[in-house]
């Protein structure tokens, strides 16, 4: 017996109009739509007529539901894996179900469409032919700073997800650690009717998150240019070995501080060396 075929269907982020004819087929004559939420994705099924069965499939149960899906497709019937909005697998799960699908043999068909991570490059004026994406970063503000020190130096432009609860905290410490000048893009619910985008300086950013210029309602992409090439790169070296020497004696930000005026280098980059390189200590865990 021929297996079926897992499609991979993007399904709209905001405006209805986005979605595709083929996607809508697709999830017309699967044979079974295995949805992130299957609430969420009945009103968007009910709204095109669609009455194809649906399976909840997300990240606390995809583990379990992978060989019952499995089974499925090798049996011949169809799956559309979607999530709740946009491109599944971006920020979505769906990982385990599609490398499951393709170790078995079974062809995994992807059916573009929307998706905020490129709808958020095109939009930001920053540079998009190298991009790299953190997705949603950690929650706790010692895990962020620290997620975000590790990228301080990255020169391609860096998107972001991010939440309504964190993401002023979240673009404050954009601002400390890569300095308030950065140029970046802030877009709130992308093909929504309160669609809004603005591309400013980090600064200028956080301060219109603070004075609800840009309300925190909603959901939030953040592209952030790439640090600027320069020779204060090569220092690093130097910094490092100061800064290996100066943290067992003592705290972390009076270590940066004092590397920074010592080798008269930013104190945002001090900071972030700082940071790396204590999380690499043997004690840092």
């Amino acid at each position: 017996m021929t297996a079926g075929i897992l499609y991979v269907v993007a399904t709209p982020i905001g405006n209805l109009a986005d979605w595709s004819p083929r996607a809508r087929e697709v999830l017309t004559t699967a044979d079974l739509i295995a949805a992130e939420d299957t609430r969420h994705t009945r009103r968007l099924l009910n709204h095109f007529n669609i009455d194809t069965p649906q399976l909840s499939l997300h990240e606390h149960n995809e583990q379990l539901m992978v060989p019952k899906l499995l089974a499925r497709l090798q049996t011949g019937r169809s799956i559309a894996l979607v999530s709740d909005a946009g491109t599944p697998l971006v920020s979505d799960p769906g990982y385990r179900l599609v490398a499951a699908a393709q170790a078995e043999g079974v062809v995994v068909t992807p059916i573009p469409g929307p998706c905020a991570l490129t709808a958020a490059l095109s939009a930001a004026g920053l540079p998009t032919d190298r991009f790299c994406f953190e997705g949603f970063l950690p929650a706790k503000r010692p895990a962020r700073r620290e997620r975000i020190a590790a990228f301080a130096g990255e020169t391609r432009t860096v998107v972001i997800y991010e939440s309504v609860h964190r993401v002023a905290e979240c673009v404050a410490d954009l601002s400390e650690l890569l300095g308030s000048h950065r140029r970046a893009f802030i877009g709130r619910e992308i093909s929504k009717r309160h669609e809004q985008c603005r591309t400013a300086d980090l600064g200028t950013i956080g301060a219109m998150l603070a004075d609800g210029s840009i309300p925190q309602k909603g959901e939030f992409v953040l592209v952030v240019a790439g640090c600027a090439m320069s020779g204060a790169s090569t220092d690093d070296a130097e910094a490092r070995k100061l800064l290996r020497k100066l943290l067992p004696e003592v705290p972390g930000k009076l270590a940066a501080a004092v590397a920074a005026d010592i080798l008269g280098r930013r104190p945002n980059d001090m900071y972030r060396l700082m940071l790396e390189e204590k999380a690499s200590l043997p004690d840092s865990a």
